[in-house]
C-alpha cells in the first residue's frame, strides 16, 4: 500500500504514537468482556517507545514482503486496538465475504476510506482490511462493515473457514487515504476508481458522501458535496461487490451520484437491472479524462498496476497531485 495524501487528510494520531503495534493482542486475549476490558487498560498503559519497540521487532521477524503491518509501519494509525465482536457475516460474491463488527469502545472511530489491522486470537499474522461502511453507521449502531476476498493470507482463510458469529477480534483503525470533508470546506466533486476488492474504502466514501447530502438536504447547513462518479472494474457480474447498495443509491441520488460498472471476462448474460451500467472492457483514460476539473478530487484503489496508470494519466493531464488520492492493495 502506498498512498498518497489528499487534501482531505487531516490527522488525529500524533506522529509519535503511528507506530503502534502488531502483539498487542495475543491468543486467547478477548474471551469475554472483562477480558475485552483487561485488554483495553492493559493496551493504556504501554508506552509509545514500547510499543514501537514491539512493532519493529514484529517486523523484522516477518519474512514476508507483502505483510500488512510491515507496508505500513510508516503509516499514521490510532495508538491501541478496540475489542470487536463478529455479529454478521455474508458472501458478497463467490471470492468475497463481508463482516459486520461491533465495536462498543466510543474512543473508536475512523474515517471514510480508512482500512483497520485485523488482530485475531490464535492467528499471529495481522490483517489489513478495509471499511466499506460509513462512519455514520458507527456512529448509530456502533458496527463497521468489512468485504475480505478468499486468500491463502492466514487473516483471510480465518475470514472464510474459522469465523462464527460472536468471534472476538480486535480492531485499530490507520490510513492516510480517505475523504473527510469540513462543513466550510469548499464543495468538491469525487470521481472514484476501483478495481476487484478496492472498492471497499471507495464505497465508504460513497455512503458518507451520501450521508453528507442528506445531512445538508435535511438541515440545510454542512458540507455541500458536488457530484459523484463511480467507475468500478471486476472480472464479471458477480464479483461486482455491494452492486444493489451503490445501484440503491444512485437511484437515490441520481443528481449526485452516478456508477460506470466495467466488467472484463463476462460469460453469462448480464441482467436487465445491471445493463444500463455495464460496459464489457476496462475502464478507458478517456472516460477518466471527461471528469477532470479543479474542483475535482480523484480516488483510486485497486491492483497496483491499475493504481500506478491511472495516478501518471491523471498527472500527465494536469491534475494537481493534491487532488490524486490513491491506495494500492497487494
Amino acid at each position: 500500500m502506498t498512498p498518497k495524501i489528499s487534501w482531505t487528510c487531516k490527522f488525529y494520531v500524533s506522529p509519535g504514537s503511528a507506530m503502534a503495534c502488531a502483539v498487542i493482542v495475543t491468543p486467547g486475549l478477548l474471551r469475554g468482556s472483562v477480558a475485552a476490558v483487561s485488554t483495553q487498560a492493559a493496551l493504556s498503559r504501554l508506552t509509545a517507545s514500547t510499543l514501537r519497540h514491539l512493532t519493529l521487532t514484529r517486523i523484522m521477524k516477518s519474512k514476508k514482503k507483502t505483510d500488512h503491518l510491515e507496508r505500513t509501519a510508516s503509516v499514521i494509525r490510532q495508538e491501541v486496538a478496540s475489542p470487536a465482536k463478529v455479529c454478521g457475516a455474508a458472501d458478497e460474491s463467490p471470492s468475497v465475504k463481508s463482516l459486520r463488527l461491533l465495536v462498543t469502545d466510543k474512543e473508536f472511530s475512523f474515517k471514510a476510506g480508512q482500512w483497520i489491522d485485523f488482530f485475531i486470537p490464535g492467528v499471529s499474522v495481522v490483517g489489513g482490511f478495509s471499511i466499506c461502511s460509513s462512519p455514520r453507521l458507527l456512529e448509530q449502531e456502533r458496527m463497521i462493515e468489512l468485504a475480505v476476498k478468499h486468500a491463502n493470507h492466514p487473516p483471510a482463510l480465518w475470514v472464510h473457514n474459522k469465523c462464527t458469529l460472536d468471534s472476538e477480534v480486535a480492531v485499530r483503525v490507520g490510513g492516510e487515504f480517505f475523504f473527510d470533508p469540513q462543513p466550510t470546506d469548499a464543495s468538491r466533486n469525487l470521481v472514484l476508481i476501483a478495481g476487484g476488492v478496492g472498492i471497499n474504502p471507495l464505497l465508504s466514501i460513497l455512503r458518507h458522501s451520501a450521508d453528507l447530502h442528506r445531512e445538508q438536504a435535511n438541515k440545510g447547513s454542512g458540507y455541500e458535496i458536488g457530484t459523484i462518479k463511480l467507475f468500478y472494474s471486476a472480472k464479471n457480474t458477480s464479483e461486482l461487490l455491494f452492486k444493489k447498495n451503490i445501484l440503491n443509491l444512485v437511484n437515490e441520488f441520481p443528481e449526485k451520484i452516478a456508477c460506470s460498472l466495467h466488467v472484463t471476462r463476462q460469460t453469462t448474460q448480464i441482467s436487465a437491472e445491471l445493463k444500463p451500467y455495464i460496459t464489457e472492457g476496462r475502464i478507458t483514460e478517456k472516460e477518466i479524462r471527461d471528469y477532470i476539473s479543479k474542483e475535482t478530487l480523484f480516488y483510486i484503489c485497486g491492483p497496483p498496476p491499475m493504481t500506478d496508470f491511472f495516478s501518471k494519466q491523471l498527472e500527465d493531464s494536469h491534475v494537481p497531485k493534491e487532488h490524486i488520492c490513491f491506495e494500492k492493495w497487494w
